[in-house]
């Protein structure tokens, strides 16, 4: 830290000029006047020394005779001439470049960082009496710091961890500095670089690691591909299967209602033949002249059923034989439209005379219906 009075421009000026009036009085012979110009001189500087100035970003701690008395704030100051000294501290925040280090890891990995360190003076006092130059200390306590603080890391946490770095290096700051009334605003750390034979470690290794993901990806793909493959295969033959049980269930069914369909139709034809027999029997049993009939009760049965069905004759039904419904399409497959015009044609010919004998084609008499339907019921 440099001491100054009087700005040393102005003194080394001053000086010029009195050497050159000493030199000219000399040669002219004229040494009172050579002396007067000197005394002039030596009253100049005198007051430029009496005057300090201190800017206003600046503090100026003053010794007289060597013995440190004060610190010169900002502005015009009067002090002891040739006795006294002053030395500049700015107090603005101040840059200092961390030079370049090499450090060895914790796990053996050589590397370079380099830094920058934001200071401030905050006490001028402390920093001129605590310590020569605060400079060069910080720079050279922020180089040892940065190793011991790399030197306790991994390599991969000094490539990712830069605030950890900063953080650390500053609180190991923070104690001396503070002493020499200096503090540490801020540490960043530009640069940590591996060493050329690290580096290409790292980029196999990443290399190979990005190829595992690859690997890893590739599989987990074939993977769901199989799985997505195996789980449409399981839900084609579900849906096989269901179409399958479905047909068979159709075809089932389709085969159990032709089953009752050519039953019931058998069923239907065999009761036809036997009416149309019966009408037959009637018709020739109404040409006879017996006055008494005696009909079989399944004929009587089954005409009493269809009479009922289809003309709606009051003929009593036995309880052998209970009447069928049929619909539509079976009374037109069984052919109950001929039934009910043969039971019409009968009823025509039992109501078709008197009360008395109905003349037959023979000329012979015929029972009339209050004869026949006794009988009937009868039988």
């Amino acid at each position: 830290m440099s001491a100054t009075g009087a700005p040393d421009s102005l003194k080394r000026a001053v000086a010029f000029l009195g050497v050159l009036a000493l030199g000219y009085a000399v040669l002219l012979g004229d040494l009172l006047v050579g002396v007067g110009i000197l005394f002039v001189l030596f009253a100049a500087i005198t007051l430029m020394s009496a005057f300090e100035v201190v800017e206003a970003y600046e503090r100026r701690p003053l010794t007289i005779f060597g013995e440190y008395r004060q610190v010169l704030a900002p502005g015009l100051h009067v002090i002891p001439p040739f006795v006294s000294r002053t030395y500049p501290f700015d107090m603005r925040t101040q840059t200092l470049d961390v030079p370049t280090q090499e450090a060895i890891t914790r796990d053996n990995s050589p590397v370079t960082a380099d830094a920058v360190v934001y200071i401030k003076v905050m006490d001028a006092k402390k920093a001129f009496l605590e310590v020569d130059d605060y400079k060069k200390a910080v720079s050279n306590l922020a180089q040892t710091t940065l190793r011991a603080v790399i030197g306790d890391m991994e390599l991969d946490d000094t490539l990712s961890r830069r605030e950890t770095i900063n953080a650390k290096i500053r609180t190991e700051l923070d104690e001396p500095t503070d002493e020499w009334g200096i503090r540490v605003e801020s540490v960043e750390v530009r640069e940590v670089n591996p060493t050329r034979e690290v580096q290409r470690a790292m980029e196999e290794q990443t290399s190979a690691e990005r190829r595992r993901r690859a690997m890893i990806l590739e599989a987990q793909g074939e993977r769901r591909s199989a799985v997505e493959k195996a789980e449409g295969d399981k839900q084609s033959n579900i849906i096989r299967a269901q179409g399958e049980k479905q047909s068979q269930i159709l075809e089932a069914q389709g085969d159990a209602i032709s089953t009752v369909l050519r039953a019931r139709s058998a069923e239907a034809m065999g009761e036809r033949a036997i009416i149309e027999r019966g009408m037959e029997t009637l018709e020739a049993i109404g040409q006879g002249e017996s006055t008494t009939f005696v009909l079989p009760q399944e004929l009587t049965s089954l005409v009493g059923r269809y009479g009922k069905q289809l003309s709606g004759a009051d003929v009593q039904e036995m309880e052998a034989l209970d009447a069928l419904e049929f619909d539509a399409e079976t009374e037109k497959m069984l052919g109950l439209d001929d039934i009910e015009a043969a039971l019409e044609e009968l009823e025509s010919l039992e109501i078709g005379g008197t009360s008395g004998d109905v003349p037959t084609a023979e000329g012979e008499a015929r029972p009339d219906e209050e004869d026949i339907i006794p009988d009937v019921e009868r039988s």
